[in-house]
């Protein structure tokens, strides 16, 4: 019974984490009443059906009382009490609002305020009044990128905000802050600090840019954060000590039961210490879960357990299921589960010595998660580490049972006399150790296009295979279906005539690719900031996950917004061509009466003219592509003066069926004039929701559709991509129609870029 109760509860909050839209209240209460009537009936099938109906109900009835605060967030700022939850004792903190305008809150939303209005001395704990703007969640969607909207929402962060004023109600900050200050001073000096600092408190923001680069690369960054490892190892030492205690206790008084207790005393202090973050709070759940099972002397299978885990985890906060940790967590323990049980290590091997068995039995296990891991870890990480199998041998013996014990060891003997400082010294120079040993690996990361999501799962068929035997009797279906799955990872092309527009998502700037024949052309390389630019973080993840070929970049203009990715581009591919208005070295130009022709596709230059030597935004590079059939206007960021001047000696070469909005929407572009001499269909606009510049203006939003455009942007739906076929086109946004998920919508009031 408990068995099938906990997978009727998975199986009927599963669809929260692709339903397009949450059920109406009405509806909703509709299906409550249906499931109650199943649940009364006499056929098991119809108390199953109606129990997964109740669950699914429930799981929707979670996200509609999240989304609920969306709308009740007024665009004005609003007087708040937030507690703050961490913080970088700068501008970045994290909080959660406990009251709005005097309304106590629950459950207490998340979220980040970017502000140095706040006291001097922030710290975790510290209770705060203030006013702020309040700005609902939001983030930018492409393939084959980081689904920040997805994944703040999973952590309960729903808003963004701007402090105006702040008063402090409680200076003192929660004891677990004090104690991390009180860490810090003594290992501050300590070149690895910052590693166990992650390690101990889960703070990885001081992290530098190399280290989380070098765990990337060999597939050891999980080893940083706090999860169900650390939470596991420290409930272990907890009974291993419970276990010690009883050495000196009469026999009578010796049970499982105190190492249980001290398990789960030693596991939740942990939790505690590393700011109680989701990862460590389910995997603390799950073992209370696991404890209580255990006490109860029932003869639970580890599937049994794995079940009422996971359910009891999913039950208590359904939103859970949006979180990718989860996932990974999850499926570990069902990946060792099933390895252990399917693909056993053989008897002969628990005859030998320790020094063989250990790391043959560590290389069994690492085997397992990294072959079985592989499907989810393609799908989220969009990679594969290919040392990761050597990294973690070494890597997690000595943080699970070398540093980590070293770390907690020192924390509590921190004050007496030098031990402690030798502990942290001890500590630091094996995590130096650790990462030497890391660098010296070689590089081993390696993106992954999508289609081999598919094949990434010949791991767990493989198994299947060989235990049931299958391969033996059905050698020909299985030679067949290889073959297929061969054939189908092939590259294979487009039909000649298809072509596609993808308007990338990467806030305010421009990257717009063309796509033919799995090539690109790319007009425009987005923007750049202190520790990143468009291309590393959205152009080139796009590119790997589609198996895409870069040939050539066009550039409108100089402005950042929109040659900010270009160095790492050039970086990764050294041999693609760059074309511009901007004279450079190694550019080929961009003036008016230059033409060219790229996989069919014809390209001619309408501005800047060659005999002026224009700057900013009028040297804007305007490019129109045709296929025979439809015609796209590509136009960086031209102004009206330079619209003008275009539309004086090319009026009658113009005409385009899609238009890329100049100047992100701006009131300096986008005339009449230029809008009816084009005379398109279409106009795609690229820039950010809450931008300083309000763009899109609402005015220029109002002409283009009034003179016959659709209109599309990427603030609104993502990333935007036109496909044409011949005489056919289509416009597909990333919230409307690649992936449209409830938790993708766009969030509170639409007008808020005004």
């Amino acid at each position: 019974m408990p068995r099938t109760v906990c997978l009727t509860l998975i199986i009927g909050l599963l669809p929260l984490g692709w339903l397009p839209v949450i059920p109406s209240q009405i509806l909703l209460i509709t299906l409550i009443g249906v499931a109650l009537l199943l649940l009364s009936g006499r056929k098991k099938i119809s108390r199953l059906a109606g129990l997964v109906m109740l669950f699914f109900c429930w799981g929707c009835l979670s996200a509609a009382q999240i989304l609920a605060f969306f709308q009740q967030i007024p665009t004005t700022p609003v007087n708040a009490e937030i507690v703050i939850t961490s913080s970088d004792g700068q501008q970045h903190h994290q909080a959660k609002i406990v009251s709005l305008s005097g309304r106590l809150l629950f459950p207490q939303p998340g979220v980040r305020i970017y502000s140095s209005r706040l006291p001097t001395a922030v710290c975790a704990g510290q209770h705060l009044k203030v006013s702020m703007k309040l700005r609902p969640l939001h983030g930018q969607l492409n393939e084959g990128n980081f689904d920040n909207q997805r994944f703040y929402l999973a952590q309960g962060i729903l808003f963004s905000g701007r402090v105006l004023t702040a008063q402090t109600l409680s200076e003192s900050c929660s004891l677990q802050s004090q104690w991390m200050s009180a860490v810090q001073r003594h290992i501050g000096r300590l070149p690895m600090q910052s590693i166990m600092m992650a390690l101990l408190f889960g703070d990885r923001s001081q992290m530098s840019e190399q280290h989380k680069q070098l765990l990337n690369q060999t597939g050891t960054a999980h080893l940083m954060a706090i999860s169900g490892m650390h939470i596991s190892l420290a409930a272990g030492l907890g009974w291993l000590m419970g276990r010690a205690c009883q050495i000196v206790l009469p026999a009578y008084y010796i049970g499982f039961r105190f190492p249980l207790f001290c398990a789960l005393v030693m596991a939740s202090g942990y939790t505690w210490l590393s700011g109680s973050n989701p990862p460590a709070l389910r995997a603390m759940f799950a073992l209370i879960i696991w404890s209580s099972l255990r006490i109860s002397g029932r003869n639970w299978s580890s599937w049994d357990v794995w079940l009422v885990c996971i359910a009891g985890l999913l039950f208590s906060n359904p939103l859970v299921l949006l979180s990718e940790s989860f996932f990974l967590s999850a499926l570990a323990v069902a990946v060792l589960i099933f390895w252990y049980q399917w693909v056993p290590l053989p008897e002969r091997v628990r005859t030998w010595s320790w020094y063989l068995r250990y790391p043959v039995q560590l290389l069994h296990l690492q085997a397992g998660i990294m072959l079985l891991l592989l499907p989810l870890q393609i799908h989220i990480f969009h990679g594969i580490s290919f040392s990761a199998l050597a990294a973690n041998l070494f890597a997690v013996p000595l943080v699970s049972f070398v540093v980590v014990p070293l770390l907690i060891a020192a924390l509590f003997l921190n004050d007496v006399s030098l031990v402690g400082e030798y502990l942290w010294l001890i500590a630091d120079r094996v995590l130096a150790v650790l990462f030497q040993l890391l660098a010296s690996l070689p590089d081993g990361w390696v993106s992954v296009e999508k289609r081999m999501l598919w094949l990434s799962f010949f791991g767990w068929i493989s198994v299947v295979c060989w235990r049931t035997g299958a391969w033996k009797h059905y050698k020909t279906a299985l030679l067949v279906a290889i073959t297929a799955v061969i054939l189908g990872h092939h590259r294979t092309l487009a039909p000649p005539a298809v072509w596609k527009m993808t308007m990338l998502d990467i806030g305010h700037g421009l990257a717009v690719a063309l796509i033919r024949n799995n090539r690109v052309l790319l007009y425009d390389t987005g923007g750049v900031w202190a520790k990143g630019d468009a291309a590393i973080q959205t152009i080139i993840p796009w590119l790997k996950w589609h198996d895409l070929t870069l040939d050539a970049i066009v550039l409108s203009h100089e402005h950042l917004d929109h040659i900010g990715g270009l160095k790492s581009l050039q970086r990764l591919l050294p041999s693609v061509s760059v074309r511009s208005s901007l004279g450079w070295d190694n550019h080929l130009p961009c003036y008016r009466g230059i033409n060219w022709e790229w996989e069919g596709l014809q390209f001619d230059v309408h501005w800047p003219p060659p005999e002026e030597r224009l700057r900013g935004n009028n040297n804007s590079c305007v490019v129109r592509v045709s296929d025979g059939y439809h015609r796209l206007l590509l136009t960086g960021d031209l102004e009206a003066s330079a619209e003008f001047a275009m539309l004086r000696r090319e009026n009658q070469h113009l005409e385009a069926d899609f238009i890329q909005v100049p100047h992100h929407g701006s009131r300096t572009s986008s005339t009449e004039a230029l809008l009816k001499a084009v005379a398109g269909k279409v106009a795609f606009a690229s820039t950010s929701r809450y931008n300083q510049w309000h763009l899109p203006s609402a005015r220029i939003v109002n002409r283009y559709q009034k003179n016959g455009y659709q209109w599309y942007d990427t603030p609104h739906s993502g990333q935007l991509t036109l496909s044409i076929d011949h005489e056919k086109w289509q416009v597909f946004g990333f919230r409307e129609q690649i992936m449209p998920r409830w938790y993708h919508q766009w969030f509170g009031v639409i007008g808020d870029n005004e």
